[in-house]
């Protein structure tokens, strides 16, 4: 169903942080996502999980976006999806999350909804890209449209830190900065923009 002109759409940024780079790159592309009019970014997180898988913060968090629920994949136009990288995957929490979707999954609810994912990782060559392709998996599994960064972006050729055409990446070091280059903020409000445009021109609702 087409959206008419007085309705906004919500684009979705889920992602899961434990140092903060993830959770800045997540801020720039919702940036990006609400330069496009008639999109707004919704920000959600996950809680960490224990080493049973059972979820062990408060059902609210005490800063930051609230927790993510299957209505917010529900109700969303298009989904941003971020994790730090572990040992080229994505975090535990971050799949726990994506292991609960099997309802969506047999319903088709994501089924044709553009989707795209960044990451952070504390070393240069720690994994960004398989990362990334791998975050790409259970979405492609749900029937979700990818959607990268061309070299069209020129930051995407200018950078000495994070960035790849899978997604933004940011490269945080050893001390885990939490603050982005200018190209990688550039490549993650670009993704924004991108995922956005797309959802809006699919007039997704």
């Amino acid at each position: 169903m087409a959206l008419r002109e007085t309705e906004v759409a919500e684009i979705l940024v889920l992602y899961y942080s434990r140092t903060g780079g993830t959770a800045e790159m997540a801020r720039q592309v919702a940036r990006g996502i609400n330069e496009i009019e008639g999109m707004t970014a919704r920000l959600r997180t996950v809680p960490p999980v224990s080493t049973v898988c059972e979820a062990v913060e408060d059902e609210i968090p005490a800063a930051g976006p609230p927790y993510a629920s299957l209505d917010d994949l529900r109700e969303c136009a298009g989904l941003a999806l971020g994790s730090p990288t572990r040992f080229g995957n994505m975090a535990a929490p971050l799949k726990y999350f994506l292991d609960s979707t099997g309802g969506l999954w047999l319903a088709g609810t994501l089924s044709g909804k553009p989707a795209a994912v960044f990451t952070s990782a504390s070393t240069l060559h720690g994994g960004h890209e398989s990362t990334l392709l791998t975050m790409m998996m259970p979405l492609l599994h749900h029937g979700m449209l990818l959607v990268g960064v061309p070299f069209t972006e020129t930051a995407l050729s200018e950078t000495r830190g994070g960035g790849t055409p899978y997604g933004p990446s940011h490269w945080s070091g050893r001390e885990s900065r939490v603050a982005l280059s200018v190209e990688e903020k550039q490549i993650c409000r670009a993704l924004g923009r991108r995922l956005a445009g797309i959802a809006q021109r699919l007039g997704i609702c």
